[in-house]
């Protein structure tokens, strides 16, 4: 079969190889991908990449062969998985743990969009709480999380304000109830509560903009600038500010892919796809990707959906 494996140009980050077809462990499905959808962070993991990398986390496809254990779905059975690597090929496979059935009405382009930025907006908004009246601020919003988080949020009540580079980077932001500006320092503070995850010097202006007793939650440094925070700074600022770092990851993440297909099906979430292409397009579309030249999510098809 073929696979997309690093090659260390940071031009042409990936390239085909024929490699044989992987074979799944007792608990996992052996899955035809349709379409996948690679993450900023993957780029990043490709610069330099170690020995044996196999990228790709977010798959949808087909089940070419269960699980030997007799745990989730049968073969046939059109799936949409976030395994922990190797999904950027013409098989894949995934923990019947880590995976949700499609519905008819989903196609795999969609589906392919939800998992990484989908799981992660959702347990971030977990992780604060009711949003119903209170305001937020979302840094870095304009990439797949963003605007998971800002449909999810709005919808859910709060009072959302997101930080993109250009305006036409929150076109779509607007559109789904956000205020939009470009500049953190821009933003009508003081907020509830801070999603932040650029990083850098962006970290503290957004601190500032919390009101006393508020959060802020750091879930990425989408600068690749490490932040300095002054003690004697914050004297001047909000008091009690709490700090909290977050991280998606945590297997298993089947009910959560479950959550995210409802949503899209009930019409209450909507994968915002930048870019969609063929899988020879792959190499291109991570340079792309990683020079934040796509608004949204970025889906790579390998062949004709069934």
């Amino acid at each position: 079969m073929r696979r997309l494996i690093p090659t260390g140009d940071a031009a042409r980050p990936v390239a085909f190889a024929e490699v044989p077809q992987p074979v799944p462990e007792p608990d996992e499905v052996l899955i035809k991908v349709e379409a996948f959808a690679p993450n900023r962070g993957e780029t990043f993991l490709l610069e330099q990449p170690r020995p044996g990398l196999l990228p790709g986390k977010d798959i949808a496809g087909l089940v070419v062969q269960a699980a030997a254990d007799g745990s989730g779905p049968g073969v046939g059975t059109r799936v949409v998985g976030h395994t922990a690597h190797g999904g950027w090929a013409e098989y894949a496979t995934v923990p019947t743990h880590s995976l949700a059935v499609l519905p008819n009405g989903i196609d795999c382009v969609r589906a392919a969009a939800l998992p990484l930025a989908g799981i992660t907006a959702l347990r971030l908004l977990r992780t604060v709480g009711s949003l119903a009246g209170r305001r937020v601020l979302l840094t870095g919003a304009s990439g797949g999380v963003g605007h998971y988080v800002t449909e999810l949020a709005v919808g859910a009540g709060a009072e959302l304000a997101a930080v993109t580079a250009t305006p036409v980077r929150g076109e779509r932001l607007a559109e789904l109830g956000a205020e939009v500006v470009q500049e953190v320092a821009a933003a009508r503070g003081p907020f509830d509560v801070v999603l932040e995850s650029t990083g850098g010097p962006h970290l503290p202006v957004a601190l500032s903009k919390v009101r006393p007793g508020g959060t802020l939650v750091w879930f990425g440094q989408a600068s690749r600038t490490p932040v300095t925070l002054d003690f004697f700074d914050l004297l001047g600022g909000p008091e009690r500010v709490r700090i909290q770092h977050f991280h998606y990851a945590g297997a298993p993440y089947g009910a959560d892919l479950a959550t995210l297909v409802r949503l899209v099906e009930q019409g209450r979430l909507h994968p915002e796809t930048g870019r969609i292409a063929d899988w020879t397009r792959t190499a291109d579309t991570l340079v792309d990707l990683r020079e934040r030249r796509i608004r949204g999510k970025a889906v790579l098809t390998t062949g004709e959906e069934r």
